[in-house]
């Protein structure tokens, strides 16, 4: 059985469309999930090296269809990195752009399709990929640690479904590529807005390119996603005194918007009948544990708002007991189908089943108010100790950041 059982109801719709004039259907997509199928065994590993681009979606897509794991990587991740990475998980297979090829010419091209090849590695890992296992992605980006996050098939459809439901997300929706596939909140916006039958508009040019905007006007994108990075690049570029008449909803994940920058995107947002929804997530939750919808953008502005449908937080303390008053810190803890298996950090982990069991300690302390809305306000990690008191070191660098 298929895990994108309603690409079937959308089959004669686009699901994508790039900025070098590909295109690909629904249809196609089921089409693509046969030949892939064919040329791989269920259960095994894929390395999928991402970009922006149409191919790149075929890898995961189909590979998630047919039971595959596909680990997520950035196509320009530092080589020896990924040899690490190979020689640690030990994939059968990668499945890597055209102009990557040239990298590995002792692996066999087992099919070349949308700009991408399949080259079978020469590794035979004895261990067994746990049953539930769909998908790995890292929290270190393109080089660092090789810790990944092992997702199932449940957390990552909960969390779409749950992102579709307060998002409203519909057939005529057109979101485009800001963010990276391998990117934990990228892949989330491409999955939610695949599950509701929508066209995801695919573009290998950064935001700061004539070219992503021209894109974007033509193809009519009608919402994109960002970290707190991107949108302190957009006010660096006058975003906020771009018009778009397509444009109909702007999301933020990531990391904590400043609250001035948050401030000024919801002003910019409400002047123009825009949404803008603050968001919070991890990689470690699949994606999304949180929204705060547009009508609280600027009164409960810095909130990270409240947990997703079919999600719960709460506050512990130092001691793990939970916190039952407002306004008062804590570390935040989710509850929810979307919170995932676990860690890995060798082909062996992935015959591991749920260590966490729906329950992550996110490692940020907060607070909520009267409303029952959150708010982070620093780090767990970023705490010190001196004469007895306890420092907060995301307090201070606000301060020292305030004050220029």
């Amino acid at each position: 059985m298929f895990f994108y059982q309603e690409f079937i109801k959308h089959k004669d719709r686009y699901a994508a469309i790039a900025d070098n004039g590909d295109s690909l259907t629904y249809r196609e997509l089921i089409d693509f999930t046969g030949i892939m199928g064919d040329g791989m065994k269920p259960r095994s590993l894929v390395f999928v090296l991402c970009e922006n681009a149409i191919g790149s979606l075929v890898g995961c897509v189909t590979s998630l269809n047919n039971r595959i794991v596909p680990l997520l990587l950035d196509a320009s991740i530092d080589r020896q990195f990924l040899l690490n990475l190979m020689h640690t998980y030990k994939p059968e297979y990668l499945y890597l752009p055209d102009r990557c090829r040239k990298d590995f010419p002792d692996y066999l091209s087992q099919l070349h399709i949308c700009g991408y090849h399949l080259l079978k590695t020469d590794f035979t890992p004895q261990c067994t990929v746990h049953e539930d296992l769909a998908l790995i992605m890292s929290t270190s980006g393109t080089t660092g640690s090789a810790r990944m996050v092992r997702q199932s098939y449940r957390n990552i459809m909960s969390n779409g479904e749950a992102i579709i439901d307060y998002l409203t997300i519909g057939l005529d929706d057109r979101p485009i590529t800001a963010l990276p596939m391998d990117h934990a909140f990228g892949f989330s916006i491409v999955n939610s807005h695949l599950l509701a039958g929508a066209t995801v508009l695919f573009t290998v040019r950064s935001m700061v390119e004539k070219g992503f905007w021209d894109f974007f006007r033509e193809q009519e994108a009608t919402s994109f996603g960002g970290v707190p990075y991107t949108f302190e690049m957009l006010k660096r570029l006058r975003f906020l005194q771009m018009e778009f008449s397509s444009l109909k909803t702007i999301t933020q994940a990531g990391g904590k918007l400043s609250v001035e920058l948050s401030r000024g995107f919801a002003e910019y947002a409400a002047s123009r009948d825009i949404r803008f929804f603050v968001m919070y997530g991890q990689t470690e939750a699949t994606a999304r544990m949180s929204y705060l919808h547009p009508e609280y953008a600027l009164s409960k502005c810095g909130s990270i708002g409240v947990s997703i449908q079919g999600g719960e937080f709460f506050l512990v303390d130092e001691n793990a007991k939970v916190i039952d008053g407002y306004d008062m810190e804590g570390e935040l803890v989710y509850r929810g189908e979307n919170v995932t298996l676990g860690y890995a950090e060798s082909r062996e982990d992935l015959a591991k089943g749920d260590e966490f069991e729906g329950v992550l300690y996110t490692g940020d302390i907060a607070r909520r108010d009267q409303d029952g809305f959150y708010y982070i306000v620093g780090r767990k990690k970023r705490y010190l100790k001196m004469f007895g008191n306890r420092i907060n070191l995301d307090e201070i660098e606000q301060l020292i950041r305030s004050e220029g």
